[in-house]
């Protein structure tokens, strides 16, 4: 007879919610974790080494799952990408640029 398990999944929601901010942070970091695994698994008969191996030692087959017990332990990590200055500066620029063209047009009606 199989072994009952506390939860349907392995490790818990809320123990992966503890390690990441939101939902959306965890789905998409397992998500690309387990991309990350499966490219590894797949070049690992051409002999490259460029991606980074499995963090964890686990009973499972399936990336997705070895991505999940990666994060339980920490081994992996969501870093928010913050926007460069020049990004910023040109964003801040744009909203000026229409202000601008709104008035040399609004100028020209009245010379009109």
């Amino acid at each position: 007879m199989p072994e009952r398990r506390a939860s349907l999944m392995e490790p818990r929601m809320e123990q992966l919610l503890d390690r990441v901010e939101s939902k959306f942070t965890l789905v998409t970091l397992a998500s690309k974790r387990a991309r990350e695994i499966n490219d590894y698994y797949n070049q690992l008969g051409e002999g490259l080494g460029k991606i980074v191996p499995p963090q964890v030692t686990s009973v499972s087959r399936k990336p997705l799952t070895i991505s999940l017990e990666e994060i339980e332990a920490g081994k992996i990590e969501a870093v928010a990408i913050e926007e460069d200055e020049e990004g910023a500066a040109e964003a801040e620029e744009a909203p000026e640029a229409s202000e601008a063209t709104e008035t040399v047009a609004s100028s020209s009606e009245e010379a009109e």
